[in-house]
């Protein structure tokens, strides 16, 4: 129990239970995912946008190649991917995060979880994927991303395929990559190739199968888990 002043503080002991809580729930309801790909991108994306169109194209796609389909369970690039799966009647899953400006589930997702944590909702959307695959998207989807490959680079998960689609998107990310953090040494020239960059939906449906994720290890400790071992869970 966590102690205050040299007193009990309850409030401390109950947000604990409610992480134990939220990642058993979890657990229990996404142990039957198995072949999933991951869809991350920004809630303001309108669904007449060109980006939106690939999305949900790219769902459907993945759908008709065997993979379910993870999103954030919001609106814009998470909706078309929902509506993609859905439309092709493929496993559409969709993890709500509760926001004080309340994001509301889109209509599409066949099967919902609600979350009150970020990081627990991040370990979800990563622990049953075999891709991701990152739309444009703003500070949310630039955290997605980021972590993702920090997890792949540091090996705390295997290896798996990260697509960016849209190259004029996230060319000046690209060249702030390499002229800063590769020629600053921050970064191994290697880590560039941690991801790939396409621009239409067959090919990211090409790349995955070409670039299969690596299997877990059997017998070995939930390294995503030790990864959010160190992360701040003060709210």
């Amino acid at each position: 129990m966590a102690i205050l002043n040299g007193m009990p503080d309850i409030e401390e002991s109950w947000r604990v239970l409610r992480i134990m809580g939220e990642f058993v729930n979890s657990f229990d309801e996404l142990s039957s995912v198995k072949n999933a790909v991951t869809i991350f991108g920004s809630a303001r994306t309108k669904e007449y946008s060109e980006q939106y169109k690939k999305a949900e194209k790219t769902a459907e796609l993945l759908v008709k190649n065997g993979f379910a389909i993870l999103t954030g369970g919001g609106p814009g690039i998470m909706e078309a991917g929902n509506k993609g799966a859905s439309d092709a009647k493929g496993e559409s899953i969709g993890l709500n995060i509760k926001l004080p400006y309340e994001q509301y589930p889109n209509p599409y997702i066949k099967r919902l979880l609600n979350f009150r944590y970020f990081f627990i909702r991040k370990v979800m959307l990563l622990k049953y994927s075999k891709a991701v695959v990152v739309f444009p998207g703003g500070f949310g989807t630039l955290d997605e991303l980021f972590e993702t490959i920090t997890l792949i680079q540091t090996k705390k998960v295997p290896k798996l395929p990260v697509v960016l689609v849209c190259k004029k998107f996230w060319e000046g990310a690209i060249a702030w990559i390499k002229e800063r953090l590769i020629e600053d040494k921050m970064i191994d020239p290697d880590d560039i190739n941690l991801f790939t960059v396409v621009d239409e939906p067959e090919e990211v449906i090409e790349y995955i199968k070409k670039h299969p994720a690596e299997k877990k290890k059997k017998g070995k400790k939930e390294d995503i888990l030790q990864f959010y071992e160190h992360y701040d869970v003060n709210y």
